[in-house]
């Protein structure tokens, strides 16, 4: 099964939030930590480490996309060389010449 892969702005925007939120929660928790007793004092804890390991899924999930699209875009790289070797030899020259007439101009 083919999972689909967040779009980059969608993807940082929830990982933004997550972070956010867990910021919010620990500047909360740290404020109102010594006037919490018991069972208050393990929920807040409860609801930080949860905060927390969601922000932290969706990083491993980010970095997951980012190798995947990498990947993707390997592949396509090789077989376009392959498919069109002369092409990807002007192309790596052009881009050879380009670099080098920009390092001998400083």
């Amino acid at each position: 099964m083919i999972q689909a892969i967040p779009t980059k702005s969608s993807a940082r925007d929830k990982l933004l939030d997550d972070l956010r939120t867990v910021v919010s929660d620990a500047e909360q928790w740290l404020r109102q930590g010594s006037h919490l007793t018991g069972e208050e004092l393990l929920a807040a804890k409860d609801k930080f480490e949860r905060t927390l390991r969601i922000a932290k899924d969706d990083i491993i999930k980010m970095e997951e996309a980012v190798v995947a699209k990498t990947k993707e875009a390997a592949r396509a790289t090789d077989e376009y060389v392959h498919e069109n070797p002369w092409k990807a030899v002007g192309i790596g020259a052009a881009v050879g010449v380009v670099i080098g007439m920009l390092i001998a101009r400083r």
